[in-house]
């Protein structure tokens, strides 16, 4: 397969466009992740003491809740990509392929792992080389290894542009949460709106445009 680039400008032009446009719907989106995620932990830690198995039972609720949460922020990420409404209900609509996600994390984990233990560099490539799993499970279909393989694949030729894009999209969020936190709101839609664009673009998917969705909020 040949060189695959990306801008990285056009990316970030992407998701802040995108986000400006739409920045109503993703802070209802965000403020929503949050609690679905979270508030079972919440919970759990009240009923710790009293009530040790709900206490867990909520822990892992709230670990698996993560996963779909991240996969519907994939998906509607993704969807701004393609000039699709997303909806809210997007957030708890992938339950059919939590076993897949949760099985692709577990090897991705265990792929860095590895090559964090092999003098540290080589669990840098791998993770940047194996990144797009979650695109390629939530918007393929794909199994958890065939997953792996394809995001191996579209990274060809354009692993040390990831790696930078994912510096810099760290710096961006480092910046919106020095901004009291509240700059959070505009730099983490902007980052993952950006990021899905650059799978698409590595795909062969990439949109030129960011579009205005009116979302009705």
């Amino acid at each position: 397969m040949g060189e695959k680039r990306f801008s990285m400008q056009e990316a970030i032009k992407f998701g802040w466009d995108a986000m400006k446009n739409n920045l109503g719907f993703l802070i209802v989106l965000l403020i929503i992740a949050f609690l679905i995620e979270n508030l079972p932990g919440f919970i759990a830690g009240y009923a710790r003491s009293d009530f040790p198995p709900v206490s867990y039972a909520l822990y892992v609720t709230g670990w698996l809740l993560g996963f779909v949460v991240q996969m519907g922020l994939i998906k509607i990420s993704l969807k701004f990509c393609d000039g699709i409404k997303g909806q809210l209900d997007d957030l708890l609509s992938s339950f059919d392929i939590l076993v897949t996600f949760v099985t692709g994390s577990v090897l991705y984990f265990l792929i860095i792992l590895g090559g964090i233990l092999l003098l540290i560099i080589p669990g840098v490539v791998w993770g940047v080389k194996f990144s797009l799993f979650p695109y390629f499970i939530v918007d393929k279909g794909l199994g958890p290894v065939q997953a792996l393989k394809a995001s191996a694949e579209a990274t060809t030729g354009a692993k040390w542009d990831l790696f930078l894009f994912g510096l810099l999209l760290g710096l961006i969020n480092v910046a919106g949460a020095l901004c009291f936190l509240v700059g959070l709101f505009a730099t983490v839609p902007t980052s993952m709106i950006a990021y899905a664009y650059v799978y698409r673009k590595l795909t062969g998917e990439g949109r030129t445009k960011a579009m205005h969705i009116d979302w009705g909020i």
